[in-house]
């Protein structure tokens, strides 16, 4: 990996709430798989923000009950964190599928070791 891309990824990961959102996301990635074999988040942005939204959280919202930011600042680190190739969120209809970039948490550790 090029140094500029590590240092996208440690430029997003430096800040605080973008990293939480990041911690958030890659736990919930460590989970034992869905019932389809994936393990990664439902993101929908419409869903109003609740608490207890089963085993496979739908990750925009669990953030926005977890974070007291507004829906565009969370809107904008996800972006951010895209952008740094951190996750990876590809869209189906209204729904949003989020992925922890596996590769670059490889990298990450390769990188500190």
């Amino acid at each position: 990996m090029k140094q500029s891309n590590y240092a996208k990824i440690f430029k997003a990961l430096s800040n605080e709430q973008r990293l939480k959102i990041f911690m958030m996301i890659y736990e919930e990635c460590q989970k034992p798989a869905s019932a389809e074999g994936k393990a990664e988040f439902d993101v929908q942005h419409e869903e109003p923000c609740c608490p207890g939204l089963g085993t496979l959280q739908k990750a925009f919202s669990k953030v926005c009950c977890c974070m007291d930011l507004s829906r565009s600042t969370i809107s904008h680190h996800f972006k951010e964190l895209q952008n740094a190739g951190l996750i990876t969120c590809e869209r189906e209809g209204q729904l949003f599928r989020c992925r922890v970039n596996q590769d670059a948490v490889d990298a990450i550790k390769q990188f500190l070791e």
